[in-house]
């Protein structure tokens, strides 16, 4: 398997992760299909979900995957009126990663970060490596000071 550049960063800065690789079913790429697929718990299993605040600009939340972003709370985390989803189509653009793909690391401009609080009851955390099928675990801690995210409460 070739490095992303999720690896590669979180290499150069010494964070120890470990990889899962995941059959991609392009028919779900649904956080569903991730778990059976690995065998990793539920709960500790994690997606990157990106917005745009109304006064804020954009901002990213790592949620567990069966998990639906609370848009008020969120909003409130962010110091926002009112916050959207950011529509697929303009995910590349923005992000630098595809749908199914996008990490919390290494994206064209770091954002500002919230990991869902429940991710301080894992040691290791599952989350994108960047391209689709690949899934690294890391410890929530470690992220969250690489990336300099925040732990709240964002999730309904």
């Amino acid at each position: 398997m070739t490095k992303t550049n999720v690896m590669r960063l979180l290499d150069a800065a010494g964070i120890e992760y470990e990889t899962v690789e995941y059959e991609v079913d392009e028919s779900d790429l649904s956080g569903a299909h991730i778990v059976k697929e690995t065998g990793k718990d539920k709960d500790s299993v994690f997606k990157t979900l990106v917005f745009s605040g109304d006064k804020n600009g954009f901002g990213v939340c790592c949620i567990p995957v069966y998990d639906e972003l609370d848009l008020k709370k969120t909003a409130k985390v962010f110091g926002d009126k009112k916050v959207e989803m950011l529509h697929v189509k303009d995910l590349l653009k923005t992000t630098g990663y595809i749908r199914g793909g996008c990490s919390p690391v290494g994206m064209k401009k770091q954002f500002r970060t919230v990991i869902d609080e429940t991710a301080q009851l894992f040691d290791t955390i599952y989350v994108s490596g960047g391209q689709k099928g690949v899934m690294l675990g890391i410890s929530p801690l470690s992220l969250a000071g690489y990336i300099g995210a925040d732990f709240a409460d964002v999730t309904v």
